[in-house]
Parts: structure tokens; sequence; C-alpha cells
């Protein structure tokens, strides 16, 4: 194992779930009282338990987290409420569209990172595989949920027939 490139690679998925998770937050608190509310909720509280098992992870391996990494991360996600959503101020119905989307690539990305660490725990044993794949099995789950809501947000914002 190049203990240097997981470091980097582990890191790279920190700042990514920082991303993440701010995101959730954000998108949560828009659409508390709507029908997306009550599965963002559940989504944000869980790449938050994802994040926290990513530092574990991390910290079972000895690699040092880069805070820079996680800052640029945060600050990124806020630059990114920045664009242009089809209203001068406030949330609008591609807002959400556009947040379901990014979230959908942050759980394909986190599949990806749990499948990897699937690899490595065969030959390391501070990996846990069984819990790598409920990890797994998790980041399917909402791969799914989200494409759902994805499909219905588009319709809402895109005036697509159902």
């Amino acid at each position: 194992m190049n203990r240097k490139l997981l470091g980097i690679y582990l890191n790279d998925h920190l700042a990514g779930s920082t991303v993440g998770l701010e995101l959730a937050k954000r998108a949560r608190g828009q659409n508390r009282d709507s029908d997306y509310g009550e599965f963002l909720s559940t989504i944000a509280d869980e790449i938050e338990a994802d994040r926290d098992t990513l530092k574990g992870i991390m910290d079972d391996l000895g690699i040092r987290k880069d805070p820079a990494k996680v800052a640029a991360g945060w600050i990124g996600e806020k630059a990114g409420r920045l664009k242009l959503n089809g209203q001068l101020t406030g949330y609008s119905p591609l807002s959400r569209l556009v947040e379901l989307e990014a979230l959908a690539l942050g759980v394909t990305g986190k599949l990806a990172l749990w499948k990897s660490l699937r690899l490595l725990a065969e030959s390391e044993p501070a990996l846990d595989g069984p819990a790598l794949e409920r990890l797994i099995e998790r980041a399917e789950r909402h791969q799914r949920g989200l494409e759902d809501r994805r499909l219905t947000a588009a319709r809402e914002a895109l005036g697509a027939e159902a």
C-alpha cells in the first residue's frame, strides 16, 4: 500500500465530504417544509456520519488530515451558492434540481471511495471489510433515493411531463 498516495486520496475525499455535507445541510434547510424535507434530513445526517467514519478510518490508518483541503472544500461549497438560479434572490426549483444533482455526484464519489477501501481491506487489517460493505449499501441506497427525487425536481423545475 502506498501510504503517501492513500493519504492524498483520503484527504481529497475528506474535502469532498465537506462539500457534500455543507450542500446537504443547505438543501435540508431550504426544503424543510417540502416533500423533499424528510429525505434530505436523513441524507444530511448520514453524510455527516459517513464523513465521521472517513475521519475514523484515516485515524486508524495513521493518515494525517489536511486542514487546508478541508477548508478549500468548505469555501468552494459556499462559492458555489453564487450561481444564477433563475431568480434574483432566494431559492428556486432550479436550485433544488442542481443541489440534488450535485449530491448525486458526491454520493457516486463516496461509493467509489468505499469500494476502493474494500479492496484494500483484503490486505489491511485496520480496515473493516463488513463495515465497508454496509457503507457501500448505504451509498447505493442514497443514489437510488437521490435519482428518484432528482427526476421529480426536474419535472418541477423544467416543466417536464410526468
